[in-house]
């Protein structure tokens, strides 16, 4: 049987946290942040995935 191959993409978006959920960051806080608001700047902080999505998103990196 072939090895389990983890999405590259996903990869390097997510990562477990200490306690086994994934977290990720939200888009946008790379370029262009003049015209941005505060708002929109804040809401670049790392959270956790949604327990709905997460036996999708584990399935895209069976080894992380």
């Amino acid at each position: 049987m072939p090895k389990m191959k983890s999405h590259s993409g996903a990869k390097k978006r997510l990562r477990k946290t200490g306690s086994g959920k994934l977290a990720f960051k939200r888009r946008g806080r790379n370029h262009l942040l003049l015209q941005k608001n505060k708002r929109q700047k804040r809401l670049d902080r790392t959270i956790i995935a949604h327990p709905t999505d997460l036996r999708r998103l584990s399935a895209l990196v069976p080894n992380l």
